[in-house]
């Protein structure tokens, strides 16, 4: 007969956070620690900035290089999930280490964030307002989402409208091939979904979400 304590040990996951330092990556991170039993491993650039959680025997810090595919791939090693929150012009080719990294390790469940936008889905004055506003960034998130869709892993891409820093969570969901809704959404509700997805990775799978707050709906977000 399995104890509780035993059954705790069982159901425990080992979640790799690449970008760990980012803001949602952060609130995911203190979400995970007080909501689940999982093990993270923090990977990121100046492991120092997070050093508030060196001492939590449930985390594992790492200071490195996302595009040194070997370091990526060590840190990998005992990972069940890994959660992406890298960005940048060349996000491509920080994803394609990623990638390289779990076919190496024989790693399958990826979780992402894009952005809206990624699939040519944003209608109206918004859809063109956004393609200027991130146009240095969109061709990377485009060449992203078809590298990780051709890759063979199980991925959940998570489109986000523009984020605030508002304290809500407050989202409604689309898929592909449905128009983008909203103007915006708060980064606690994009770590919610992210959340939700991490502890019930049998959902979303090979799935692209968009997340926006229902009535945000405009031309640009509110505070432009």
């Amino acid at each position: 007969m399995i104890k509780s304590n035993e059954m705790e040990i069982l159901q425990m996951t080992q979640v790799m956070i690449v970008g760990a330092h980012g803001a949602m990556a952060q609130l995911l991170t203190d979400r995970l620690l007080a909501e689940t039993t999982d093990t993270l491993t923090l990977f990121l650039r100046d492991a120092g900035r997070l050093n508030r959680y060196a001492t939590n025997d449930r985390v594992t810090l790492v200071d490195g290089d996302i595009k040194d595919t070997a370091a990526v791939a060590k840190a990998m090693a005992d990972a069940d999930i890994v959660y992406s929150n890298l960005g940048g012009p060349d996000l491509a080719e920080q994803t394609q280490s990623v990638l390289t990294a779990m076919h190496q390790t024989g790693k399958q469940r990826l979780v992402y964030i894009s952005a809206l936008g990624a699939h040519h889905e944003v209608p109206g004055k918004f859809g063109d307002w956004n393609e200027q506003a991130i146009a240095a960034f969109l061709p990377g998130f485009r060449k992203t989402a078809q590298l990780v869709a051709d890759s063979g892993v199980t991925y959940t891409e998570i489109r986000p409208a523009w984020l605030t820093d508002h304290d809500e969570i407050d989202y409604e969901e689309t898929q592909l091939g449905e128009a983008f809704k909203g103007t915006e959404v708060s980064r606690k509700s994009v770590a919610d979904f992210a959340l939700k997805v991490i502890t019930q990775p049998e959902t979303y799978r090979n799935a692209s979400v968009g997340l926006d707050k229902a009535g945000t709906e405009g031309d640009q977000p509110s505070w432009i």
